[in-house]
């Protein structure tokens, strides 16, 4: 969709260095938009793709691009990422290895990847690595990472987030993303959701640790995260509205990360939790919950503690702590988040997403160590820069 690509490029333009040379060449978010995969990578003159799936995605949509390459004469190979014992896809050092072995086997010029969030991790680092493009081809609206140029992969057990390339091209069919699942949409909800609290945290970056901030970045993202708000009943509803909005704001928030080059507008103490959840239902061989309805639940729960921390003696810079407690104030309560996750049909609480609360005291006191280079409200709370609060 020209618009999202347009206002990219003109964001880019007010951002030193901003990363516009990596931009996909075209985004299609629009009913049918599957049917113009196929005719995209022979425009191309690719002969040898690889399709990354699952046996879900390949019944969604690699099954009808299997068929379309085979008419168009294009020799294509199939790779269905095997799930790990527990019956997970996850992004991990087996699953990337898994795709890169079938690269090189079939000497391949190209990647099709049709699923969500964790077949894409796997396939960007794949095809990066390979030194190949890839097309994206989102089958779920449930996370802002299709246009990312970082893997988080899970390496011996710990979540790291590694260089890779966004896609040259995406084709979301809203028809077929209207049929995802609804605990998918609801998490793709949910990740924008943590916006709230991820441009809080840069913005408290920002004014206590000189994190670089991007004010055009951080626009694109609260404009997205507010067109997925106003329209949360849609977005519940699945018409196609709501699914159009809340794509086109995920494709959004992902290219604005691009644009930065850093993750600070889309990612901060809420997905901190998320991932410290993430690794210890991996270190204990639980099933994995979905990334976005973790991020919703955590923002809700991040909400609350900063709205206490409000109350706190603060800062020793009483001018930097007024300041902090103007963006606290412009937080929304964790009772409105969870209304907004409950609209959505997704998770809202602790207990319905299924963490305990010793993970969440846990989480709380360590999840800032996943990423040091974060000067979060969370990590100055744990780290005792906060006069009058105390990790617990």
């Amino acid at each position: 969709m020209s618009s999202i690509l347009d206002n990219i490029k003109a964001a880019a333009a007010e951002i030193e260095g901003g990363a516009a040379f990596a931009l996909p060449q075209v985004i299609h978010v629009e009913p049918g938009a599957l049917q113009q995969v196929i005719p995209y990578v022979a425009a191309q003159g690719w002969e040898r793709p690889v399709l990354v799936a699952d046996e879900h995605t390949l019944k969604v949509a690699g099954a009808s691009l299997e068929l379309a390459c085979r008419e168009d004469g294009i020799s294509v190979h199939t790779t269905l990422v095997v799930p790990n014992a527990q019956g997970d896809v996850i992004a991990d050092e087996a699953s990337v290895v898994q795709v890169l072995l079938d690269i090189q086997k079939v000497k391949a010029d190209s990647v099709i990847v049709a699923g969500s969030g964790t077949l894409h991790d796997v396939a960007r680092y794949a095809a990066y690595t390979a030194a190949i493009p890839f097309v994206s081809v989102p089958t779920a609206p449930s996370v802002d990472g299709f246009t990312s140029n970082g893997s988080p992969l899970i390496i011996r057990g710990n979540k790291i987030t590694i260089p890779a390339a966004g896609p040259v091209a995406i084709f979301a069919d809203t028809e077929l993303l209207r049929k995802a699942p609804a605990p998918m949409v609801a998490a793709g909800f949910g990740d924008m959701l943590g916006k709230y609290t991820s441009l809080f945290d840069w913005k408290f970056g920002r004014l206590t640790a000189d994190e670089p901030y991007a004010p055009a970045v951080a626009a694109i993202t609260e404009k997205a995260l507010l067109a997925c708000v106003n329209h949360a009943e849609e977005i519940g509803n699945h018409t196609e509205l709501g699914i159009r909005v809340l794509t086109e704001a995920l494709i959004e928030s992902g290219l604005a990360i691009l644009l930065f080059g850093q993750s600070h507008s889309a990612s901060g103490a809420e997905h901190h939790l998320s991932h410290y959840w993430e690794m210890e239902y991996i270190r204990t061989g639980r099933r994995q919950l979905l990334h976005g309805a973790k991020v919703g639940v955590a923002c809700a729960e991040i909400s609350a503690l900063y709205h206490e921390l409000a109350d706190t003696q603060g800062l020793a810079d009483k001018e930097k702590w007024a300041q902090v407690l103007k963006e606290i104030s412009g937080l929304p309560s964790p009772e409105m988040l969870r209304g907004l996750l409950h609209t959505v049909h997704g998770p809202s609480t602790l207990e319905e997403l299924g963490v305990d609360a010793d993970l969440l005291r846990r989480s709380l006191q360590e999840a800032h160590f996943i990423r040091m280079n974060r000067h979060t409200l969370l990590r100055a709370r744990n780290e005792g820069k906060i006069a009058g609060a105390a990790a617990e």
